[in-house]
């Protein structure tokens, strides 16, 4: 590869509206290939998992080792070696299905364990080029724990497995390598990455924030309750914290600047605002999708549960931002900045299209998720002929074109290698039972309290997504302690929910906080003050996970609309006292307490009062 940066030298032609040189028509060809099996898959029938989950992987490899930027020649040359001979043995796996089905998770003969043992460490290489070095090297302790654990005493240790059979049920079964959680990436996850792509690619940025900047820019603070709304916008057709913070940061961070904000402060209402996206229906982040399959409910039924803690979110930061306008006397936007509902109604279909396509094919036909995100991707490839004006520009389409499949493989890419990975860490667990192991520690350390058991299992949550993505630091938590938390009352949907809930704010969360990094970069100011006044002005998402816990109407919407409504106003009204108690300033010390204590209660004071058997008797989902 002559460039190391191909990406960014495709992005600045697709910016220029250049012709398309070699190198980007190579990106282009492998972006064609990659969506279109995704998206043959959607309606293709059934194929074995053992062809469609390596040719994922296989997919997935040249956009992490080839097409990615190398630091080093030697790195270079050593992603095309592991691409290579990864996309050879998962080739192997996918012809051999059938028999390798038959051999029951054993392994026969040598060829068998070098293809074994090459693909476990071609997922780990691309684990940690994907991301970074923390998911991989917990994925190797725990390999190490079920290869040794039986020489460990007392309760972690677990009976000896056979090489063959320890490595064949996590390369040639449907576990670890091709578990669940690569079928999902693959079978559900990819739609929705390649229709977001596709919406990004076209003028839905410009609709978005014309909207938001219209309804929302008059208001006090006007420019920060714009990163808000926003924020909540993009989110509903993005499902990623870091995309939602590049995409609209880059807007809102420079206008709140130029209105005098401190720097600290806009780049800390957009990474606050971005990280709800990957609760906000209906597309939501990647995570929630592995939620479905764990729960194995319906991603409809999770998408009308989350949808009031998910406004919550956004109704949280929108007060914090509240709060910090009044401490600063930060004013709305004038009427000359304002863009106009003309150009509104303009840029309008770009997002309102495959909005109302996803909510009316999930809502109201019998068609599955994955068949609504590719009725709107099919609507995107028409709107992409069309320029931000509403005018067509059949030139621009193609380079539009372009630019959608190529973005959109690589976050397939970057998605299969995090669950991929995640798999072998699953696997082990399952054949060694050392989450049962975990959730009898976790009762004993909080001695079956429900309270100090969530305190304990959100902290997990917080300290694994403070080095992974959040999907995996979810899926990890949730084997961890999700039958803990069952154990002690709460239902299932609560429980990953709740651990998600604290996996997701990690991109707050110092001291690795994703979100306030990027946020920080755009507005060009040090991180740690971002990520101080983030924690602030987020200070009420820490606390609303207990909430919907303490509020069991809160995530029954579907059944009890008026309660859970209820129950969002309630809980919404303490997050609104805590901040203000927190951000605004008060001259008497005894108010800032008396909301602080108000607000609490609020929150955790439910209709069954402080008692924790009523309360785990309103867990009835």
């Amino acid at each position: 590869m002559a460039d190391s940066n191909h990406a960014d030298s495709f992005a600045d032609q697709i910016a220029r509206g250049s012709v398309v040189s070699r190198p980007a028509l190579v990106l282009t060809v492998f972006g064609a290939l990659t969506v279109g099996f995704h998206l043959y898959l959607v309606f293709s029938g059934l194929i074995p998992n053992l062809i469609t989950r390596p040719v994922h992987f296989m997919l997935a490899l040249p956009w992490i080792f080839v097409f990615a930027p190398c630091r080093s020649p030697g790195a270079r040359t050593l992603g095309w070696f592991l691409a290579l001979a990864g996309g050879a043995c998962a080739s192997y796996v996918a012809i051999q299905s059938d028999a390798l089905s038959d051999q029951y998770g054993i392994l026969k003969g040598t060829q068998q364990m070098v293809v074994g043992t090459v693909l476990v460490l071609v997922a780990l290489e691309m684990a940690r080029r994907a991301i970074n070095a923390v998911l991989p090297t917990i994925t190797l302790v725990v390999l190490a724990y079920g290869m040794f654990g039986h020489h460990i005493p007392g309760l972690f240790g677990h009976d000896p497995f056979a090489f063959d059979s320890f490595l064949g049920d996590l390369v040639i079964s449907e576990s670890g390598l091709w578990s669940e959680l690569t079928g999902l990436s693959a079978d559900t996850i990819a739609p929705f990455l390649i229709l977001g792509a596709f919406i990004s690619a076209g003028a839905a940025g410009s609709g978005f924030m014309s909207l938001a900047t219209q309804i929302a820019g008059r208001f006090r603070a006007g420019a920060a309750k714009v990163a808000v709304l926003s924020s909540a916008m993009y989110g509903t057709i993005s499902g990623s914290a870091s995309a939602n913070t590049a995409s609209t940061g880059v807007v809102t961070i420079p206008a709140m600047k130029r209105m005098g904000y401190p720097a600290s402060l806009a780049a800390a209402t957009e990474a606050v605002a971005s990280t709800g996206g990957q609760i906000m229906p209906p597309l939501m982040g990647a995570g929630i999708f592995v939620m479905a399959e764990l729960l194995a409910l319906p991603y409809t039924t999770i998408m009308v549960a989350a949808t009031p803690v998910a406004v919550l979110f956004f109704v949280t930061t929108w007060v914090g931002v509240h709060q910090y306008a009044i401490k600063y006397n930060l004013k709305g936007m004038s009427a000359d900045q304002m863009p106009g509902w003309r150009r509104v109604l303009r840029t309008l279909p770009f997002f309102a299209v495959p909005f109302l396509i996803l909510i009316f094919v999930l809502g109201w036909t019998g068609y599955t998720p994955q068949y609504a995100a590719l009725f709107a991707t099919g609507a995107m490839v028409l709107l992409l002929a069309f320029d931000a004006a509403g005018g067509a520009d059949l030139s621009g389409w193609w380079v539009r074109l372009q630019h959608a499949m190529v973005d959109a493989s690589r976050q397939i890419a970057t998605v299969a290698a995090i669950l991929i990975c995640a798999g072998l860490i699953t696997g082990v667990f399952h054949k060694t039972g050392v989450g049962v192991k975990i959730t009898s520690l976790i009762l004993s350390a909080s001695d079956g309290n429900l309270w100090l058991g969530l305190a304990l299992t959100g902290l997990a949550s917080l300290l694994l997504g403070m080095e992974l993505p959040t999907t995996a630091a979810y899926v990890i938590c949730i084997a961890v302690a999700g039958d803990a938390l069952q154990s002690m009352g709460v239902t299932p949907l609560y429980a990953h929910l709740f651990v998600f809930w604290y996996a997701l704010l990690c991109t707050i969360t110092p001291p690795v906080c994703g979100n306030v990094f990027i946020a920080a970069g755009i507005a060009q100011t040090p991180w740690l003050p971002v990520a101080g006044r983030s924690m602030l002005l987020g200070i009420g998402l820490f606390i609303l996970p207990m909430g919907f816990i303490a509020n069991p109407w809160l995530l029954k919407v579907a059944s009890e609309p008026v309660l859970a409504i209820g129950a969002m106003f309630k809980v919404g009204l303490g997050v609104w006292l805590i901040s203000a108690g927190l951000i605004r300033p008060m001259r008497s010390p005894v108010l800032r307490v008396f909301l602080l204590v108000a607000g609490m209660a609020l929150i955790f004071f439910d209709a069954y009062g402080w008692n924790d058997s009523a309360l785990s008797a309103s867990f009835k989902f």
